[in-house]
Parts: C-alpha cells; structure tokens; sequence
C-alpha cells in the first residue's frame, strides 16, 4: 500500500486490487482528469479501477520526497477552489469537504522586469486593476477593455464545454448554436487581442505575462486560454492544505470509499476493442481486465498514438490530431533550504523574474553540444511557505522550485534509456544546466544562498516517464486556435464505450483538467451529471 504523507493513515491505492471485485468502469490514468471523473461516477454508484502506471497516483498532482524534503511536480498556484465557483463547489462535494484549500495571500504572483520593474498580482479584480494602473496611468481604457474582455470569454466558454460534451452527431449541430461566442475568441490569438487594446509594448508583455501557466507565447496562443487564467486568477491563488497529494488522497478516497479501487505500478500496453467497442484493457505482462466503460485520461494523443489497435476509424481519429504540436517541455530545479528563507525573500507568492519585456522570448534554447546561456524567464515558487501544515522543524527546512521552458528536441537523443540509466553524457548536459539555473535563480535571491541544503534537477525526460506525455509536454497539446477548432478533441471518441478526460478535451491546468473530468463523466452518464451540475 501507498501513503501520501507520514501520519496519515489513508490507504486508497496498491499494486493489487483487494479483492476479486468486479468493475463497471475502467480509468487509465490518476491525474486530475482521470482521477475526477473516477470520483464522479463512483459517486453516481459506479465501481471504478484507475490504473496508474507510476507508483505514486495522482499524474502532475503527485509529490514525491529525497532526504526530509518534499515537493510538488505540478501544482503551484490554482483559483477558482472556493465554494464561489463551480469547481470549488463540485470538488468539495466530490471529497465531503476534506480537501482544504490555503489562500496564498493578498498577493499570489510577483513579475519582475528588466531595470527594477515589478509589478504584484493581488487577489481581487479591483486591485488588479489598480496595479495595472498605477503601473500604466495613461491606460485606463485598455485595462478596463482588457479585463472586461477576459470575463466575457471566460463566461462564453460554459457554451462550449457543452457542446464537446454532446454525442458526436449532435455536436456537429450543437456547436455552432453553443459555442459560437466562445469560437469566436478561440480563433482570435493573444498577441491579435492585446494588440488591439493598446500600443504600449510594455503593457502587452503583461497583459499575456501569465503564458507560463499554459505553455504557449502570445503570438501562437488562443486568446481564449489566456481570459481564462485572467479570470481564473480574480480572486486569487490558492493552495491544498497538507500539499498538493492531499488532492489524490481525497478523489480516491471516494473511489475506494464507492468499491472501486486504484491500482498503481499498472501498466496499460492496449485498450480492447471488439466491434467497435472498448471492452476492456491489456496490461504490459498480458492481463486483460475488462469492463463496460474505460474512460483514458492519459492524454488525447498519447491515447490514439500509444494505447489504440490500428483500425480505419482510430487511424483516421488519429490523424485529426497529427498536425497538433504539444505545447513546449520543462525543467525544474528542485531546492531544499534549511534556515528562515522568508528572511531572504521567499514568500507564498510565486516570482516569476523575466529577463526580457519579450513576451516571445518563450524557450530556454539549450543543447548539450553548445554552452548553456541565462534561461530569459524563472518561475519561482517556495511550496513549503504555501502550505499551513507544513512543519519546519528547528532547523527550519523548507522547499523551493525554479521552473523554465526547454526545447524537447534537446533531450530527444535520450528518450529510450532508463530513469537514472542515461549515461554520462546526458548527466553532464544535467549538471550543466543544474549550475546555471541555480546561479541565475542565486543571483535574483542572493540571501538564499548559504541555506541551499540539496539540489536537483528533473528534465523533459523525467515528465516523460512518470507521466508520458507526448514529447515531455506538461500542458499536453498546445492551446492555439488550431487545438480549439480541432472537432476530435472532445470526451466522446470514435469508439463506443471509450471517453477521453483530462485537459486535453477542455483547457490546461489543474482545473483545465478537472473539467476534462467533468465532461467525461458528462458524456459518459449525461442526465444523472445534469442533475449534479444542476444542483450545485
């Protein structure tokens, strides 16, 4: 058995099932997507068995721990977990209101600039719109349009999470009437939108500041995605209470708690397929394990490429996703503290220090034949500060994570060694790029230096084993206007009894994801999902 944190006695998740228990529903994958719709229909009264691969649950929600220290992979800052939203509001009746959330304080997001600039992101609207006018006092009109745009998309957007949730056939009759508002703006791209509201170069770059949280550049992004971290984001970031595992913890909970169960280090070779129907799946060592449902969230194109039997329907289906890119891979530099780091600077809020006002100066562009240069953006976040049960102890350990763009191709040459089995020259490359982040990131917060206590650096390669997505992609596929106008991305697929969850089918994130999770269970049980969203 598994367990999340020392002192919790939650045991929802093991290598084998219990029992001899029967299924009706199959989930592969435990991250967000996968891990809320298992939670939906168990509380509808399926029994559901998610099979998760890794062997910690939880996909980029998951946490994992070296030497008294204990990091997220994933989950920084998300909104909108308030009982004032839908999401909040579903996600406490999904965990009867164990899964607590940590306000990380009036302020969730620093920008620094070149030359000294900085401006605050602050947890209500009208504060935000302060800080961008004291910033721009000129700019009263673009800032008012700005965010007046970003809701208006946002509440269009309800048209069209419908519309991807309705049969195939009545979607191709449902979308233009439901989503049409909302289509509009997915087709527009950002650096199109902020261009129009005002000609300050300065202003634009932060008006798209926040692409970091979806992965995409301004001028490739939808503009769609980037109203709706805005929007996201109004009132504030928050946090789990007891980190980001407690999200698992919980969603499974309810699974186990329903007579489903989670099985880790299960490994999905093939989804079966009879007539047109998915029936079941075949694990890597042979098993077959059927059901009446599966529902995969392992990513909409890791799912057509990895998971189907070639058929004219799949290969088709397939195909439609072919001209996607995923959006770009990361690195993280993981960092262990011991002394009071709030002293030097760290706080709950997340620092993001860019380098350039060039909003498309997007990719830390390394390789291991050429010296590795600054990366031009960080994103900084301090998960121990975030946390009201972490406890530092008297040697006041805490954790901090520095975050950057990288290209794939960089570490493509190594895609087929092991975990830790990569070879000298791939360690080289990593030890390289370990000392020039942690430099770079010393060099912003110089006061931190002496309390480095541990260091460690995971690339594309590590996302790639532990959660696979194609190509390394923490955001899966990237959100343009070309993913939105993509018809195959929605919970229902091609063959009947197989539905797709996670943020692929919706929008990135953690909530992204979420609602990924919604439509599948959506999709899969439309009028009993009607009656539960209806009454929240």
């Amino acid at each position: 058995m598994a367990v999340i944190r020392p002192g919790r006695k939650e045991r929802y998740w093991s290598k084998r099932v219990p029992d001899d228990r029967t299924f009706d529903t199959i989930v592969i994958g435990s991250g967000m997507g996968g891990m809320t719709a298992a939670a939906l229909l168990s509380r509808l009264g399926d029994k559901v068995l998610v099979l998760e691969q890794h062997y910690v649950p939880g996909g980029f929600t998951h946490t994992f721990a070296r030497k008294g220290y204990t990091w997220d992979v994933g989950v920084h800052a998300v909104g909108e977990v308030t009982r004032h939203s839908m999401p909040g509001r579903l996600l406490s009746w999904l965990t009867d209101g164990r899964l607590e959330w940590a306000s990380l304080g009036e302020v969730y997001d620093e920008f620094h600039y070149p030359d000294g600039f900085r401006i605050d992101f602050p947890d209500t609207p009208e504060k935000f719109r302060d800080n961008l006018l004291a910033a721009f006092p000129d700019e009263a009109g673009a800032i008012d349009a700005y965010i007046a745009r970003a809701r208006e998309v946002a509440a269009s957007m309800k048209g069209y999470y419908l519309a991807r949730a309705l049969p195939r056939g009545l979607g191709w009759i449902g979308a233009p009437l439901l989503a049409r508002k909302a289509q509009k703006f997915l087709d527009q791209r950002t650096a199109e939108v902020v261009g129009s509201l005002t000609e300050d170069p300065k202003l634009r770059a932060l008006m798209a500041a926040q692409w970091g949280y979806y992965g995409s550049p301004p001028s490739r992004s939808s503009f769609a995605i980037q109203a709706l971290v805005v929007k996201h984001f109004l009132h504030g970031g928050y946090y789990p209470v007891g980190g980001s595992g407690r999200i698992a913890v919980e969603l499974l909970r309810t699974v186990a708690e329903a007579g489903g169960w989670t099985r880790i280090v299960a490994d999905v070779d093939e989804i079966l397929v009879e007539r047109g129907r998915a029936v079941g799946v075949r694990m890597v060592d042979g098993e077959q394990i059927h059901a009446a449902r599966i529902i995969s969230a392992a990513g909409a194109m890791a799912t057509a490429r990895r998971l189907l039997p070639e058929s004219p329907s799949t290969s088709d289906w397939a195909a439609s996703m072919a001209e996607l890119r995923p959006a770009a891979a990361h690195v993280c530099l993981y960092l262990g503290f011991k002394g009071d780091i709030t002293q030097a600077g760290a706080g709950s809020a997340n620092k993001w220090f860019y380098d350039t006002w060039d909003p498309e100066d997007e990719v830390w562009e390394v390789s291991a034949d050429a010296p590795v240069g600054p990366a031009s953006v960080l994103y900084c976040s301090f998960p121990s500060l975030k946390d009201p049960e972490h406890v530092a102890g008297p040697e006041q350990r805490h954790t901090g994570e520095v975050v950057t763009f990288v290209p794939w191709g960089a570490f493509e040459p190594w895609q087929d060694t092991g975990w830790r089995r990569r070879g000298a020259d791939y360690e080289a490359f990593k030890a390289a790029l370990q000392r020039q982040l942690l430099a770079q990131f010393l060099e912003k917060m110089p006061d931190l230096a002496p309390m480095v206590d541990h260091v460690e650096l995971s690339t594309p390669l590590s996302t790639e084993t532990f959660c696979r997505p194609v190509r390394g992609s923490i955001y899966g596929i990237e959100p343009t206007p070309e993913r939105f106008r993509n018809q195959t991305l929605r919970p229902r697929t091609p063959i009947r009894g197989l539905y797709l969850a996670g943020s692929e089918v919706t929008s990135v994130g953690v909530i992204g994801a979420f609602m990924g999770g919604v439509l599948a269970a959506t999709a899969a049980e439309p009028l009993r999902m009607f009656d539960v969203l209806r009454g929240l």
